[in-house]
C-alpha cells in the first residue's frame, strides 16, 4: 500500500510538472533583432543599442510581458553583430531573418550599414527601423525601412547657420571620411549649404577607414583661414583628429555632428574636445519629464549615461512594439511582418526620449536637433534647439 501510494504520488508530482511546464511553454514570445557593431572600429555605438534594449525588454518581461490586443508576450531579443561594416550588416541581416526569423529589426545604427542592409530587409519584406542612420538613402523607396532619428539634409543646414551665428567666421575646414557613407554625405552637404549662405570653404580634405594619422589633412587646417573646423565623422576618429590638431597647435572652434554622440568620446580625445559643439538627437545634462526617467534607469544599471545612440535605439524599440500592439499577431510570421510594417506606416506621432516625432510617407521622423558643447567634465551640455 505505502509502494502505491508513493507511486501516486510520484504520478501527481510529475503530471503537475508536466503541466507547469506546458503553462511555461504555452506563453508566447515577441523576436526582435538587434543588428549592430559590438566589434570593430566603434563596439560602444553596439554596446550602448544593446543595453537600451535590454532595459525595454527586461521592465516589459518582469511586468508579465507586453500586452497585444489583451494578450500577453514575453520579449525575446536576438543581438548580431555587424563590426560596423557593410557585408557583415547584410550577413545579420540574413541571419534574423532566415535564421532567427525574427518579426522586425531595429538597426543597423549608421548609414553606412544601414543602406545595404535596408535594401535586403525591404527586399524581405521585413520591418527595420533605423534609430541613428541620418542619410535619406536608408528608407528612400523602401517602405518596409524606417527611421527614429532626423536626416543629414536637415541636420547640415541647422549646423551651418548655428556655426555661422556662434562662430561669426566666413571660412571654414572641413575633415571627413571618404569610405563612409555617412560622414561623406554630410560634409558634402555642409560644404554646399555654407557656400551657398556664408562663406568659403578653404580646406576640404579626406581620410580612410583604417587612417590614424591625419598630420597632413591637419597641417593643412591650422596654415589655412579657416575660422572653425566641421568635423562629420565618428567619435573615435574625432577623438583622434581633435587630440592631433591641438598638438599641431589648432586652438579655433570646432564642430561636429550627430556620430560625436559617445561616452568614450572625451577620453579618446584627452581632452581635446572641451569646448567644441556638435549637433545631436538629444542632451543629457539637465533632461527632464520621460528623458530623465530613461537616463536614470540606464545609469543606475550600466553607470554611465547613455549617449544619442542609446536614446534613439530606446524609442525605435518601443516605435516597434507599439506598432505590434496597433497591428496584433496572427502567428503568421509574413503576415505579422506586413501588418507590423503597416502599422509603424500609420504612427501619425510618438512622444520619445529623444522628443516628439512627426512621420512623414516615407517613414522619416519630423523633429527637432539640438546642439551640445563639450564640458571640462566631458559632458554634453544643452545649448541650443534646431528646428525643423
Amino acid at each position: 500500500m505505502k509502494r502505491l501510494r508513493r507511486i501516486i504520488v510520484l504520478g501527481v508530482i510529475a503530471s503537475l510538472a508536466m503541466t507547469n511546464a506546458f503553462a511555461a511553454k504555452k506563453q508566447k514570445t515577441i523576436k526582435l533583432g538587434f543588428n549592430i557593431p559590438l566589434t570593430g572600429d566603434s563596439p560602444k555605438v553596439g554596446e550602448s543599442a544593446k543595453f537600451a534594449g535590454e532595459i525595454i525588454k527586461n521592465e516589459i518581461n518582469a511586468a508579465g510581458g507586453l500586452d497585444v490586443k489583451g494578450e500577453k508576450y514575453l520579449l525575446e531579443f536576438v543581438y548580431v553583430d555587424n563590426e560596423l561594416k557593410s557585408d557583415s550588416a547584410i550577413n545579420a541581416a540574413n541571419k534574423l531573418i532566415d535564421i532567427d526569423k525574427v518579426l522586425a529589426s531595429i538597426g543597423p545604427e549608421g548609414s553606412g550599414r544601414a543602406i545595404p542592409a535596408g535594401e535586403i530587409y525591404n527586399d524581405m519584406k521585413v520591418p527595420m527601423i533605423t534609430p541613428w542612420a541620418t542619410n535619406p538613402k536608408a528608407t528612400e523607396g523602401r517602405p518596409f525601412c524606417f527611421r527614429a532619428c532626423f536626416l543629414d539634409p536637415f541636420q547640415a543646414p541647422v549646423a551651418a547657420k548655428f556655426a555661422s551665428e556662434q562662430f561669426g567666421g566666413k571660412n571654414v575646414a572641413i575633415v571627413y571620411n571618404l569610405e563612409d557613407d555617412y560622414s561623406k554625405t554630410l560634409a558634402e552637404l555642409f560644404k554646399s549649404e555654407w557656400e551657398s549662405k556664408y562663406g568659403k570653404v578653404v580646406v576640404f580634405e579626406s581620410f580612410g577607414q583604417k587612417d590614424q594619422d591625419f598630420s597632413v589633412q591637419l597641417t593643412k587646417v591650422v596654415n589655412s583661414a579657416a575660422d572653425f573646423l566641421y568635423l562629420p565623422d565618428y567619435y573615435n576618429f574625432v577623438g583622434l583628429i581633435t587630440s592631433q590638431a591641438k598638438d599641431l597647435g589648432w586652438t579655433k572652434p570646432v564642430m561636429g555632428s550627430d556620430s560625436w554622440g559617445s561616452a568614450d568620446l572625451f577620453p579618446l580625445s584627452k581632452g581635446a574636445v572641451v569646448g567644441a559643439y556638435f549637433t545631436t538627437h538629444y542632451a543629457a545634462k539637465g533632461a527632464t519629464g520621460k528623458t530623465k526617467e530613461f537616463i536614470d534607469k540606464y545609469v543606475k544599471t550600466y553607470g554611465y549615461v547613455p549617449d544619442d545612440v542609446a536614446a534613439l535605439t530606446y524609442d525605435a524599440t518601443y516605435i516597434v512594439l507599439q506598432a505590434i500592439q496597433d497591428a496584433g499577431l496572427t502567428g503568421n510570421l509574413k503576415k505579422d511582418r506586413v501588418a507590423i510594417k503597416n502599422a509603424m506606416g500609420k504612427i501619425k506621432s510618438f512622444a520619445g526620449v529623444t522628443g516628439n516625432m512627426q512621420f512623414t510617407p516615407d517613414g522619416d521622423p519630423v523633429k527637432e536637433a539640438v546642439v551640445v558643447r563639450v564640458t571640462k567634465e566631458g559632458e554634453f551640455e544643452y545649448v541650443k534647439s534646431l528646428k525643423p
